[in-house]
């Protein structure tokens, strides 16, 4: 509940403001018009545009073991460690230090080792994490705490878009802008 008063007092989209920017420029108010551009966050996919819902599509069949046996592909490289008895099996600076880097290459081609050390789809170290934008920030804290009610990553929250509402303040516009030319 309370990351919904935070997202609520936090500028993100045209939406929020309304019509504000357009009246703005009809009249003249530059630094209006900069300041609240400014406060927009600078993340295009956050804008309401890109929340429309989505139609449907439908599925295919394919699998990645059918993809993997047609291209003749070998087994799926691990991203992360399995258990603690794998630890031995992720370090490789005993290769690097006695300088085997051709001995390296070829395990890894043979064998690959895991890509991570950890299995943590929403894990971003906090020092990554801090020189993030602020919007950037939220967003992360809600997909963590979406993960931790239901178990999954966060979905994108869609709009509604109101398609009647929208051609109106389009034919607001075109039918203001003659009249504020000529008298400008």
């Amino acid at each position: 509940m309370e990351t919904q008063s935070v997202n609520s007092n936090l500028l993100v989209e045209e939406l929020q403001l309304g019509e504000q920017l357009n009246h703005c420029v009809h009249s003249n108010r530059r630094s209006d018009f900069a300041l609240m551009l400014s406060m927009l966050t600078d993340d295009v996919l956050s804008h309401s545009q890109f929340k429309l819902p989505k139609a449907e599509q439908p599925t295919k069949l394919t699998t990645e073991e059918s993809l993997r046996k047609t291209f003749e592909l070998p087994k799926k490289q691990r991203l992360s460690l399995e258990n603690l008895t794998q630890i031995d099996e992720f370090s490789q600076a005993h290769l690097i230090e006695s300088q085997k880097l051709s001995t390296l290459h070829l395990t890894q081609a043979l064998s690959p080792k895991p890509l991570a050390f950890r299995n943590d789809k929403l894990h971003i170290d906090s020092t990554v994490l801090s020189n993030t934008r602020l919007y950037c920030q939220q967003q992360y804290q809600l997909g963590k705490e979406a993960e931790n009610d239901k178990g999954e990553i966060g979905k994108d929250n869609r709009l509604a878009f109101n398609v009647n509402a929208w051609l109106k303040s389009v034919q607001t516009t075109i039918v203001k802008a003659p009249l504020l030319a000529t008298t400008a």
